[in-house]
């Protein structure tokens, strides 16, 4: 390939994986669904793309470092601090029930498609792995319980690292007993390569933390030290012992998420991005190498190994996990429905694949097709059918009613506490320790982090939500929070308050009204209005009409003084209130208003002590 050929190759490259991104988010499907068929169109379909002829040589090194970065992104998201903290159930479906999974596939690829027990036992370990990537997208078409998605959500960050780490170990074995004479050989060599990977990564991921600790590098350079540090050890050691370097990042990381007093967030963020760019045109490459009469030559038994997964492995796997657990049947089948596999998935076969056709591993070249299989038949079929299944099964949420509170600030922590009594599901977002700790003193849920980061996108739990209320002092964070859910909630559910800065400003320096949520309250309310009434003895008042208390009585009784928020009518829906609204509540529906304190001792004020709660 000439030059103009290489630059218009990675030109297409990089658009077909923006517009494959931007359409699962619009669709709300998993991305890798759309890198896939891309990259099969493009490859192996059209013959437009060939990654051998584009990169040559270099295209197993870049594979090799893509999957060491996928598998070190990660492994920093595995605190096992949190470990105690994801329930009986997500524990045992990463350790009993996935040993049962990749026993059951195991066992299925080898007596269905002829595999030999190594490579059988390898694809086992490839399969077990979902990933948020792909369970977070379904999960909010799917919108069930949160008991049913919060099991889903945590499996799917364990079980990566987990898995790839299986994966890993299994394939230093089976290369192991490839180049060893006899199983004392090899298995003194499968034991070099755990030493040596387990050496490199933790002292990888201690060196590196120390001088993160210690404050040895600025803040810009932490990124390009972490990246550095990374390739640095893979490279280091499969130097000193051949197949140990995937091993070694997946300590590193592990490692270096659990040292004490070392703040990975910012390393995570970049990583994330990092993963997004590798990952988008990694697929497209791997799928376009795709040997599509290799997959067809499986014949049927295909079809039977994903009948095997999807009704066997997996209701073995959610049957052990669940047993003895306060979920019913109803929610026992959905988890076993829902179990798309995904990226470390095929990122992983990929890489082993092609370092076991050149060790001349039988069946090795059949590994990423039948790898792709399994991720494209889940996706499809989950993704097509799992909301209506929720549905039948009743356990799907109704339509959102919850609150994403972007602030965990006095003003916000009050309107959270409000909206928590009304019996709306709430979640609290904040990038100040301070005020996510006095968020959960309050017994508020909260998310420590800026609900527009990458990182939310995977863990942010919006399983019951349907509203934005931007309640943050930044007025620029507001705007972005509401810009990044306009897709989510729609238009009509953003609110925000305006900060003190946006409302001196003209149209000329204010963000639009298309981009900024609609005003919050009767009486458009800013933050630091809200913020001083509040401090100045305001409060939020819950009050439910009734025959002899009208909602004119309630006008007449609070005048001026009370700034209408939200109203639940006789159904249960809570209506958030702007100056547009032209709410007439009736006996039965509960007001909430801030509401500015009355002289003391005067008759208005005992009235309105008696009708308020």
């Amino acid at each position: 390939m000439n030059e103009q050929q290489i630059l218009f190759a990675f030109a297409t490259i990089g658009a077909s994986a923006l517009a494959c991104q931007w359409l699962a988010w619009r669709l709300r499907l998993p991305a890798i669904l759309f890198l896939l068929i891309c990259g099969i169109l493009a490859g192996p379909v059209l013959g437009w793309l060939d990654p051998q002829a584009l990169f040559g040589p270099l295209l197993f090194p870049m594979v090799s470092m893509a999957v060491a970065l996928i598998l070190f992104e990660g492994s920093l998201t595995l605190h096992l601090s949190e470990w105690r903290e994801i329930g009986t159930v997500v524990r045992r479906m990463v350790t009993v029930g996935a040993l049962a999974t990749w026993a059951v596939i195991a066992a299925a690829t080898h007596y269905l498609l002829g595999f030999t027990w190594e490579m059988a036992l390898l694809f086992g370990t490839l399969t077990l792995v979902t990933g948020p990537t792909v369970i977070v997208p379904m999960l909010r078409v799917v919108r069930p319980k949160a008991s049913v998605a919060n099991i889903l959500r945590w499996e799917g960050i364990v079980i990566d690292p987990i898995g790839a780490l299986l994966a890993v170990v299994v394939f230093s074995f089976i290369i192991a007993s490839g180049e060893g004479e006899g199983w004392s050989q090899s298995l003194a060599t499968f034991a070099g390569v755990i030493l040596c990977g387990s050496l490199f990564g933790v002292a990888g991921g201690w060196t590196l933390g120390q001088v993160l600790r210690r404050q040895w590098l600025p803040d810009y350079l932490h990124n390009l030290a972490v990246l550095a540090t990374v390739l640095g050890v893979f490279i280091a050691s499969n130097e000193a012992m051949h197949e140990s370097g995937l091993l070694a990042v997946t300590l590193m990381g592990m490692w270096l998420a659990n040292m004490k007093g070392v703040d990975v967030r910012h390393i995570l963020h970049f990583k994330e991005n990092l993963s997004v760019l590798l990952i988008s045109g990694l697929f497209i490459l791997l799928a376009a190498r795709l040997d599509l009469g290799a997959l067809l030559a499986l014949g049927p038994a295909v079809l039977v190994l994903l009948a095997v997964i999807q009704f066997v492995a997996r209701p073995l796997n959610v049957a052990l996990s669940t047993f003895g657990s306060n979920l019913n049947w109803r929610e026992r089948a959905l988890l076993a429905w829902i179990s798309p596999r995904g990226i470390v998935a095929a990122a992983v076969s990929a890489i082993f694949a092609i370092r076991l056709s050149e060790t001349g591993h039988a069946g090795a070249e059949l590994l990423v097709p039948l790898t792709f299989a399994v991720i494209i038949g889940t996706v499809v079929l989950q993704s097509a059918t799992a909301r209506p299944l929720a549905s039948l099964l009743k356990v799907a949420e109704p339509a959102p009613s919850g609150f994403l509170i972007v602030g965990a600030n006095p003003v916000a922590r009050t309107i959270g506490k409000a909206l928590q009594q009304l019996g709306c599901r709430v979640l609290l977002t904040d990038s100040s320790w301070e005020n996510i700790r006095a968020a959960r003193m309050d017994n508020l849920p909260t998310y420590f982090g800026n609900p527009a980061s990458q990182h939310a996108e995977a863990h942010l739990d919006l399983v019951g939500i349907g509203h934005l209320l931007a309640l943050s002092p930044a007025g620029e964070l507001n705007t972005l929070a509401s810009m990044r859910f306009r897709h989510e909630f729609g238009h009509a559910r953003l609110f925000s308050l305006a900060s003190g800065q946006e409302s001196r400003r003209s149209d000329k320096h204010r963000a639009s009204d298309e981009h900024r949520g609609r005003p919050l309250g009767n009486q458009a309310l800013t933050y630091p209005h809200a913020a001083s009434r509040l401090a100045k003895g305001a409060e939020l008042y819950s009050t439910t009409l009734t025959d002899s208390f009208t909602w004119s009585e309630y006008q007449a009784l609070h005048g001026s003084r009370a700034t209408l928020l939200f109203a639940r009518d006789r159904e249960g829906w809570v209506h958030v209130v702007t100056p547009q609204s032209n709410l007439q509540p009736q006996s039965g529906w509960t007001l909430v208003a801030l509401v500015e304190p009355q002289p003391a001792g005067s008759e208005s004020a005992e009235l309105e002590s008696l009708q308020t709660s």
